[in-house]
């Protein structure tokens, strides 16, 4: 059974950062190229990044490019994401997909 588990997200100033994690099991994390998306406040699901599965490739969406940083550990069969420089608009619930399934998320708040 697929289970992704995502960390890290909390309250944070405008201009702050954070770091998100998202533990992965039940399928092998170093075959699969992983995904972050995000939910706004009242807007649908917007894709964030996305890494291929040896970490090598990355992509980002234009609103994050520059500001967040994607990553993996296949060895913690774990997913990061990096937000540096963050934005109100950044206020989200952040999700890791594999598989088209996500986990629960995590909050992301930014705010003065």
């Amino acid at each position: 059974e697929v289970q992704l588990v995502e960390s890290g997200g909390g309250l944070v100033q405008p201009g702050g950062s954070l770091r998100l994690s998202c533990a992965a099991s039940g399928f092998t994390f170093s075959n699969v190229a992983m995904t972050w998306v995000r939910q706004a406040p009242g807007k649908g699901l917007g894709w964030v990044s996305e890494i291929d599965s040896h970490g090598y490739i990355t992509y980002y969406a234009d609103s994050v490019k520059g500001r967040f940083t994607i990553s993996r550990d296949n060895a913690k069969n774990t997913l990061y994401l990096q937000l540096n420089s963050l934005k109100i608009d950044d206020t989200a619930m952040y999700y890791c997909q594999a598989y088209g399934l996500r986990g629960q998320g995590t909050q992301v708040t930014v705010s003065s």
